[in-house]
């Protein structure tokens, strides 16, 4: 889920460099976090938050393989 999280973060933003994922695990759930470069913020929110809710529905949909609830979370 890692690598899914970051390739898609990667083409969202202007700063590639600057995005940074990590996945830990937590019984039956991981938690992806998402930072991003402070300019970078609205890109990967979106309007009304729409883009960051697409990433989650595509986390989820991949999650259904590995049996197991993922949570993505974006960090300021």
């Amino acid at each position: 889920m890692k690598e899914l999280v970051e390739v898609i973060a990667k083409a969202l933003v202007d700063n590639p460099d600057e995005v940074v994922v990590t996945q830990t695990e937590e019984g039956s759930e991981l938690i992806v976090e998402l930072k991003v470069a402070p300019s970078d913020m609205g890109k990967v929110i979106g309007r009304q938050g729409r883009i960051a809710k697409a990433i989650r529905s595509v986390v989820k949909a991949a999650s259904t393989k590995i049996d197991k609830k993922v949570t993505v979370e974006i960090i300021e």
